[in-house]
């Protein structure tokens, strides 16, 4: 929901009224993981999606039944083969959707304060569904239907990370509760066109994107206006203050020992879920055996995708990017990057954060 949340506002803010299909479960394959959420305004305006265009359709009819009655209500779709031929459910998955008329107030709060946010939770069965609580580090806004139902549910996020949304019963109530996700760290290290190329991509794909260059003359804003942040300094240096977690990425372009030594020592030994480094295979060959001369044992070497991206031929710098960026989503999701009509199992990878 919060990727649309200021258009639902803005809407709302217009006087329209809004329902809001939320994907609260799902079996087998889909489209989109839970928490993804497709809003119909009262006078057709359509916003995001839940199933690649699978079931949107049949949500629209569905959204005007829940303002007519004004009731949420949960809908099941893909349970049998004629109900998944209906909605367009070719790829076999079974999705639960809730839909419900949010509080133009509520979601004015919740856009507001969505900086603090840490979740926010819906709760989809009884009298009382529809209701939500936005939950803070110190404090809750909404509530779900009573003060123990709401204290259990904000204990249940308090007390555990939530990587992704989750369907739980608590304080005899079946809730959803999604976290808000925080963007992802890319940290680009050399200031060449291959790196603005970089940036471009990967804020398509929701990361922060800092560039680390040493030379001043290089690392300007002129040169990367797309880029979150430009910091001056030597990479192994910057990257030692760095916030980085399983989901930060590291790209060096640098193809310089004198950078790429110590810039790689530091990258391994963090908690980094990706270290790229550019540079041919003769490249990459001398540059580990240096890396080995500074003390890198073979595992921490393992841990470097180079040459950088996976293999369709890159040549410019927008397909370089390309490459790259598509080989750190197959690492996320523990997949090998190959051709699918080359390959059996699923289609989609495993659920990151």
């Amino acid at each position: 929901m919060l990727d649309i949340l200021s258009r639902i506002v803005n809407l709302q803010d217009k006087g329209r009224e809004i329902a809001i299909a939320t994907l609260v479960e799902v079996r087998g394959s889909s489209a989109r993981d839970p928490g993804a959420a497709f809003a119909v305004s009262d006078n057709g305006e359509l916003l995001g999606a839940i199933g690649g265009g699978c079931v949107e359709a049949a949500l629209v009819d569905e959204a005007r039944e829940v303002m007519r009655e004004r009731k949420a209500r949960s809908i099941s779709y893909g349970l049998t083969e004629r109900e998944a031929g209906e909605v367009g459910l070719a790829c076999g998955g079974t999705l639960t959707i809730f839909l419900d008329l949010p509080d133009p107030n509520y979601c004015a709060e919740l856009e507001r304060t969505c900086d603090e946010l840490i979740a926010h939770a819906l709760r989809i069965d009884g009298e009382k569904s529809g209701a939500r609580m936005a939950i803070y580090p110190n404090s809750r806004f909404g509530t779900l239907g009573g003060v123990g139902l709401d204290d259990a549910v904000a204990r249940y996020v308090y007390d555990r990370p939530l990587r992704e949304a989750v369907r739980a019963n608590l304080g005899g109530a079946s809730v959803f509760i999604a976290p808000k996700r925080i963007a992802p760290h890319m940290y680009v290290f050399g200031a060449l066109d291959f790196a603005a190329a970089t940036i471009e991509v990967a804020h398509a794909l929701g990361y922060v994107v800092t560039l680390c260059d040493a030379r001043s003359a290089f690392a300007t804003k002129a040169r990367f206006p797309n880029a979150d942040r430009i910091v001056v300094a030597w990479p192994h240096e910057f990257l030692a203050a760095a916030p980085i977690d399983e989901r930060t990425a590291i790209v060096s372009f640098t193809h310089d020992e004198k950078f790429d030594v110590p810039l790689l020592l530091a990258a391994v030994r963090s908690r980094a879920g990706y270290v790229g480094a550019v540079g041919s295979r003769a490249t990459h060959a001398r540059r580990a055996e240096a890396l080995r001369q500074a003390g890198m044992t073979e595992a921490e070497l393992s841990r470097i995708c180079a040459p950088i991206g996976l293999d369709i031929g890159a040549r410019t710098p927008q397909e370089t990017a390309l490459a790259v960026l598509a080989e750190i989503v197959a690492v996320e999701r523990g997949r090998s990057g190959g051709r699918l009509s080359h390959a059996t199992g699923a289609i989609r990878g495993r659920v990151g954060a």
